[in-house]
């Protein structure tokens, strides 16, 4: 745990001394019935398209009072694991273009270093497309 913010993708990246993609970040989102944590890449974007396709639904981003007590972790510092509810973890296939990505780890002045192997064997329930990323990347 260091003592500058990791709040934002952005404050991860200058904190960590890395490029804002490689920010893996936890999304609380509800579609439709269906409530799950998203992990993607720091500068990818939630496609409502894709998400109706693979959920039946347009996702909704929970709130932080609603994140905070699904996950036990505060919006900006949410964490994949250690969940006080358990909960779906898919990890959006974006991650897979790293060697190594930093999710949250539980506050918003922690974060890991994991290979998005390592992340999928510890929570991930399935790797999903669900993002889109900026021009020029690969997803």
């Amino acid at each position: 745990e260091g003592h500058q913010s990791t709040a934002t993708v952005a404050d991860a990246a200058a904190a960590l001394g890395v490029g804002p993609e490689r920010i893996a970040k936890t999304l609380a989102i509800r579609a439709g019935e269906e409530t799950f944590l998203l992990v993607a890449r720091g500068d990818a974007r939630l496609s409502n398209a894709k998400c109706k396709a693979g959920f039946g639904a347009r996702p909704r981003m929970l709130g932080p009072d609603e994140t905070l007590a699904l996950t036990g972790h505060p919006v900006g510092g949410v964490c994949p694991f250690g969940l006080a509810t358990p909960l779906p973890v898919y990890l959006d296939l974006s991650l897979q273009a790293f060697d190594l990505v930093y999710p949250a780890a539980g506050s918003r002045t922690s974060s890991v270093a994991l290979t998005p192997e390592r992340l999928f064997a510890l929570v991930g329930s399935r790797w999903v497309d669900l993002c889109t990323v900026p021009e020029g990347e690969a997803s």
